[in-house]
């Protein structure tokens, strides 16, 4: 009988669990050891902690990595928006709430898109927790609102119910589809499960207005752009930017300005579109890891 040679590296579990945050159920995934350097995973529209399923397992035998769905989105709660209020800054306090259910006392975070925000504002709470930063398309700065945000912003500027009505095109199947392979040259590496996972959730009963409400509230992170350069600048996280440069929704001209706040920065423009874990997903994992070992976390 021919013996079979363990793999060199151990593939740990990932688990999956639900904690109570603020009356909110909040899914989450988990993997790695509580004992190592933490990295919260913080998710983008219009998916949830799905869209690290690979990244997670990678990175696991290294880092403890933890990534919640945000209510409204995955197997979180999905509270009326009538009773919860969808914002920007209660979606901060959800994760507050999460990070302090969990203990996590000093992490990395990694932030997309929506992310972003969230991961930003949690900082000017918790400034001396952040140990360092991983952005993936995820904007601070006025250069990177561009084409794409212009109804938006129209909806911002004046919140009628026509202005609401006009976005509803955000949250149909041709547009989720779309977030996924505008920019990507080979498609074939687009696994379409992630698409169709995202919109049953934006199917749900009720999920549209959530996304209205948030699509609203995405305008009070604008002004709060100079707290989250001031941030940069005070603290200085050591920040690895891994960014779609073909995405049409966080342009890569939202990366460059970054080196104005940061010192100890790498940028890595990746020849594909909004989610770039899809298709460079090892390329983003390697440099994780060696950027992190680098500050030695």
């Amino acid at each position: 009988m021919t013996a079979v040679s363990a793999p060199s590296l151990a593939v740990l579990p990932v688990r999956y669990q639900t904690v109570r945050v603020n009356d909110q159920d909040v899914f989450y995934r988990e993997a790695g050891s509580k004992s190592s350097s933490t990295i919260l995973l913080l998710h983008g529209f219009p998916t949830s902690s799905n869209m690290f399923r690979n990244l997670i397992p990678r990175l696991a035998s290294s880092f403890h990595v933890v990534t919640p769905d945000y209510p409204g989105f995955g197997m979180s709660s999905m509270p009326d928006h009538k009773n919860f209020s969808y914002t920007f800054e209660n979606l901060t306090n959800i994760v507050e709430g999460f990070v302090e259910t969990l203990g996590l006392g000093k992490y990395s975070m990694y932030v997309m898109d929506y992310g972003a925000p969230i991961g930003y504002r949690l900082a000017l709470r918790q400034p001396d927790r952040v140990q360092a930063l991983i952005v993936q398309n995820g904007n601070a700065y006025d250069e990177g609102l561009l084409k794409f945000w212009d109804p938006i912003k129209a909806y911002w500027a004046a919140p009628t119910p026509e202005n609401r009505k006009a976005l509803l095109f955000l949250v149909d199947q041709k547009s989720t589809q779309w977030q996924y392979e505008n920019g990507v040259a080979d498609k074939t590496l687009l696994d379409p499960t992630t698409w169709v996972l995202d919109q049953v959730g934006l199917d749900r009963p009720g999920n549209s207005d959530i996304q209205l409400d948030l699509f609203l509230s995405y305008g009070t992170n604008v002004p709060l752009y100079p707290e989250f350069q001031a941030f940069f600048r005070k603290y200085q996280p050591p920040t690895l930017i891994v960014w779609g440069k073909n995405d049409f929704i966080f342009p890569a001209e939202g990366a460059a300005p970054y080196r104005r706040d940061l010192k100890n920065l790498e940028i890595h423009l990746l020849d594909t579109g909004h989610f770039a874990l899809e298709t460079h997903g090892e390329e983003i994992a390697g440099r994780i890891e060696e950027f992190l070992k680098k500050q030695k976390l």
